[in-house]
């Protein structure tokens, strides 16, 4: 079975809970994918943007993704992240990094050293050729200072091991281009949750999704409904859903989505600096919406 069915569907994000102190709540983290799994996601990701893995130790970036192996028990595959900007040290730790159990590798594009195009290229194909696992690669724009172009994209998808691409660029012409031209077995998920509805409908595969998190059947019936092409059911799911998106970016992620995990009771609201929680205006907002939106 080829990445690109493996991978099909709704992809989670999953957040990394800290306890008041600081440490990581692994009973927080283990209830959480326990309630992402039994409500019906396709795969999860440790070790993403949302999971603050820049504020991690490289011992705890092991320690969860050993524990987020134990957790998941093979009942779904499990995507690492495994990214950077300095492309040595993304290959040591691609070599350092309990990466067995992985289906695959999910690598942000560079940031704030905002290299060439060239660059870009150069930068994944080094990875690919290092990883012992296929690689998805990760156009993130917003947080990365730098545009991985759908030309770039389609350029490293010739690559023996890069399986697809995480395209969060808000930019639905430069998916379009990816889509038009890519090969069969190429992977194209969503990695924007106001835009993955319609970008699912024109040919992406599914989503790697941070709503996911607090509304998992929801968003992942919301997704395999327009992976089947009903629209009109899709968009049923997808409309309420529309303004805890909106909640959960206004200030950053995961502050939005550990705010809605907060009053879940699934997770304490602790944040590693630099992020902080939500100020309160905006965390009062979401709970008032969850008081009219609940999770079935």
């Amino acid at each position: 079975m080829s990445l690109r069915q493996t991978l099909r569907g709704t992809g989670v994000a999953l957040v990394t809970p800290f306890d008041s102190t600081g440490n990581i709540d692994y009973p927080a983290l283990d209830q959480l994918i326990q309630e992402v799994i039994s409500n019906g996601v396709e795969y999860v990701v440790t070790l993403g943007t949302t999971g603050e893995t820049p504020t991690l130790s490289k011992q705890e970036k092991s320690d969860i993704i050993l524990f987020t192996y134990k957790a998941v028990n093979h009942r779904v595959p499990v995507v690492v992240g495994v990214g950077g900007f300095n492309t040595q040290a993304v290959i040591e730790e691609l070599n350092s990094l309990p990466l067995d159990q992985a289906t695959a590798i999910l690598s942000a594009s560079p940031y704030y050293n905002k290299p060439s195009q060239e660059g870009i290229y150069q930068h994944y194909a080094a990875i690919a050729d290092a990883s012992p696992k296929p690689v998805l690669l990760y156009n993130v724009p917003g947080r990365t200072g730098r545009n991985m172009t759908a030309a770039t994209t389609l350029r490293l998808a010739n690559h023996a091991n890069i399986a697809g691409i995480k395209e969060a660029s808000d930019n639905m012409m430069q998916a379009l281009a990816i889509l038009k031209d890519r090969a069969d077995d190429f992977l194209v998920v969503s990695g924007d949750d106001g835009l993955c509805l319609p970008q699912i409908l024109c040919g992406m595969d599914g989503v790697i999704t941070v709503a996911g998190n607090a509304f998992p059947k929801q968003f992942s019936d919301m997704v395999r409904a327009a992976l089947e092409g009903n629209a009109t059911q899709a968009l049923q799911l997808n409309n309420p859903l529309l303004e805890a998106y909106d909640l959960m970016f206004e200030e950053n992620n995961p502050a939005g989505i550990k705010a809605f995990l907060f009053e879940q009771g699934i997770l304490q609201n602790e944040l590693r600096l630099p992020m902080v929680p939500l100020s309160e205006g905006v965390h009062q907002r979401i709970k008032a919406y969850l008081e009219v939106h609940q999770p079935a």
